[in-house]
């Protein structure tokens, strides 16, 4: 990331009358476009003038440090809108705190660092760090609350409010895209924390995809003489017809996977076998025009409504020549227990059908080409860089799920040293048999119980007083790993 040298930095400036001369006097100062752009772009919204040193990774909607992942409206370069369930943004960020600028009182979901996500409720600005983190790199993930049926919060993205002189930076990339087409089963209703807690969403994190639901509560897939929404119509509009009819611009993301879980509301209005199976045929070839390479994933529904059409419309795709498309026989995926109610999972259900989905989605989806060329090769250091001293760490483990057939924890290695870290390997021992199954933020190796841990290009440094944290899913829910070793020194542990 570039920094860019403040602008009191050596030079005594003098106290200018209005917050536009401020900004007038450092960009005559500066002479750099970058940071006209931004100017601009803060005076147009209206909002605080941002410090001198966010002319690049400064947080606002068009910093291109943001990924926004879904269908979003950008129409207006100052306030960002999510549409359908499931939309979220994603971005690296330093310093120790972070909030969110928001126009109106609107319900989200945050993450930092993986860890679990946290309910915020607000307007103005919304402190996503009541208490400040170690410093560092980190990474946000912020989900609005859709805006459907009778909630009509305010989800506009309106920018970051970071620590003086901290700024943001691109996360790791993620490799694959999902949608997960459906009703309010896939926007998570009923779930402890909706889109969030829908089995979509944590799949995606599971696997470390980008992923995004394309749902609104009472979707049927065929129009019904009713006027039942119909994803067959909804599916191809910016945002399903809740604000407008404009047609999304599929040239705007490519899905690498495509989950359909329709027709459980198609019973109730009325929607024949024959005319179901026909329509879902008709929108797996339609999906397969605006995706060419796209693997389609059409699911059962999960109280088995028009499962032997759904399969059916899999097999004519098939027998048309699309060996790309599969069916997904969810009989037994809920567990008992795992309905709030006659239709919709619960938080335990919806883990269930993660624990189910993942695996056939990572295996589907990964491949590993032959390189045409061989990698780059780096010539060796000529000094060694400096290390710090035994003892010098800080682990954090923590679990921060568990499903009974496995687990996910969350690793934060923090260098109490006086000098950076610059590369790492972590070490450790594994309890009992456990398996590490997926990692991310860092390539995780095991053998037997001993696991290491070694950095990602990304987040290699991790400064004097510094951290930098890592994740990974394990097939069994024990704790108790023990020994935690940064580059053969031991480190103090807390979970």
């Amino acid at each position: 990331m570039t920094k860019i040298r403040s602008f009191e930095h050596g030079h005594p400036l003098v106290r200018p009358r209005t917050r536009l001369g401020t900004l007038r006097h450092a960009l005559a100062r500066t002479r750099t476009a970058a940071l006209i752009a931004v100017a601009a772009g803060v005076l147009a919204a209206g909002l605080p003038a941002l410090s001198a040193q966010a002319a690049v990774g400064d947080g606002t909607p068009t910093d291109s440090n943001i990924s926004f992942v879904g269908r979003w409206n950008k129409a207006n370069a100052s306030a960002y809108v999510p549409y359908w369930a499931g939309a979220y943004l994603r971005v690296g960020f330093t310093g120790k705190t972070v909030k969110l600028r928001q126009r109106n009182t609107i319900q989200l979901w945050a993450s930092i660092d993986g860890r679990a996500f946290t309910s915020f409720t607000g307007s103005g600005t919304i402190n996503l760090t009541p208490t400040a983190l170690a410093a560092g790199n980190h990474t946000l993930i912020v989900s609005y609350r859709q805006v459907a049926g009778s909630y009509t919060g305010d989800a506009v993205f309106q920018g970051l409010v970071l620590d003086s002189g901290a700024g943001t930076f691109k996360p790791p990339p993620r490799p694959k895209l999902v949608e997960f087409v459906g009703d309010s089963i896939t926007a998570g209703a009923t779930s402890s924390q909706l889109a969030v807690t829908d089995y979509g969403f944590k799949v995606g994190e599971r696997l470390g995809y980008d992923h995004t639901q394309i749902a609104i509560g009472g979707m049927c897939l065929a129009e019904t003489t009713d006027g039942c929404w119909a994803q067959t119509t909804r599916y191809w509009m910016s945002s399903g017809g809740q604000v407008g009819t404009d047609q999304w611009d599929f040239s705007r993301y490519t899905a690498d996977g495509v989950v359909i879980n329709l027709g459980t509301n198609d019973k109730s209005h009325g929607v024949s076998p024959a005319a179901f199976q026909a329509t879902y045929t008709t929108f797996l070839t339609r999906i397969r025009a605006r995706f060419p390479n796209a693997k389609l994933f059409a699911m059962r529904t999960f109280i088995g409504r028009y499962a032997a059409e759904t399969e059916a419309a899999v097999r004519a795709r098939n027998a048309a020549g699309d060996a790309e498309v599969f069916y997904l026989d969810t009989t037994g995926w809920l567990p008992s227990g795992g309905l709030s109610d006659s239709v919709h999972p619960n938080d335990a259900g919806h883990q269930a059908i993660t624990d189910r989905l993942a695996p056939i989605l990572s295996a589907r989806l990964t491949t590993t080409p032959a390189p045409t060329t061989a990698p780059p090769t780096t010539a060796p250091p000529t000094t060694a860089p400096p290390t710090p001293g035994a003892g010098a760490c800080a682990v954090t483990y923590r679990k921060t799920g568990d499903w009974g057939t496995g687990a996910q924890f969350d690793v934060t290695l923090g260098n109490t040293s006086t000098v950076p870290v610059d590369g790492w390997t972590l070490t450790w021992s594994l309890p009992g048999s456990q398996r590490i199954t997926q990692s991310w933020n860092a390539t995780v190796t095991q053998s037997g119980a001993a696991a290491t841990a070694v950095n990602a290009s990304w987040n290699a440094v991790i400064p004097a007083a510094g951290s930098t944290s890592f994740g990974f899913v394990t097939d069994s829910p024990l704790g108790g790993a023990t020994g935690f070793a940064l580059n053969g020194s031991p480190c103090a542990v807390a979970t």
